[in-house]
């Protein structure tokens, strides 16, 4: 049925946006979210779900953290806030034109949320994991995913989208996911914005 966000394998991609050294000191929660978006970078490896990283002017930013566990995904640099720039387009041909896509990142009123607008107008379906999302601000952020939804992004943990991604037992990844998920994702702070709703 289309329009549910029910998640696949086939003809999705993971964007990991912008989580770089300079955000460590300032951005709510960054510490937890790297490790869930580290935990999902993990997932897309063994399951074959492709990946982009950008990084926003690394010069003035510095490099990806390194415990986001990056490493061999070459980063697309930007000045915008889309990660939409030409060449992450061009990454996404090549990949096939997948239409499902899974975001992550930092910041969620900036980068997040300008990514996310292009890629619906694109016609593409989009899933923001909200604990591997965040802001300089938790208000920043709480309203940023409260606008997002409006706008019809799917809102998802990082466990409630690697459970979907696999959906059986019987997957024949599912043990290596099943380890992603021995400890309970770490708190980020979200309840405030599931009580206002």
């Amino acid at each position: 049925m289309a329009g549910i966000g029910r998640l696949s394998t086939k003809g999705s991609v993971l964007l990991l946006c912008d989580m770089q050294e300079k955000f460590r000191p300032t951005i709510f929660q960054f510490t937890n979210v790297v490790s869930n978006a580290a935990r999902l970078l993990q997932a897309c490896r063994i399951l074959n779900i492709p990946q982009i990283l950008t990084e926003q002017y690394p010069k003035g930013l510095g490099p990806t953290v390194p415990e986001l566990g990056a490493e061999g995904l070459k980063p697309h640099t930007k000045t915008s806030f889309s990660m939409m720039t030409e060449s992450v387009q061009s990454s996404l041909k090549s990949m096939g034109d997948p239409q499902q896509v899974i975001l992550c990142g930092i910041e969620a009123q900036a980068c997040i949320a300008c990514t996310a607008y292009d890629l619906l107008e694109r016609g593409m379906e989009v899933h923001i994991v909200a604990d591997a999302v965040s802001s300089r601000s938790q208000t920043d952020r709480l309203f940023a995913l409260s606008r997002l939804r409006q706008s019809g992004v799917f809102l998802n943990t990082t466990e409630g989208v690697l459970l979907q991604l696999v959906q059986d037992a019987k997957h024949p990844n599912f043990k290596e996911i099943q380890k992603l998920l021995a400890h309970p994702s770490p708190d980020t702070g979200l309840l405030a914005f599931f009580s206002s709703l």
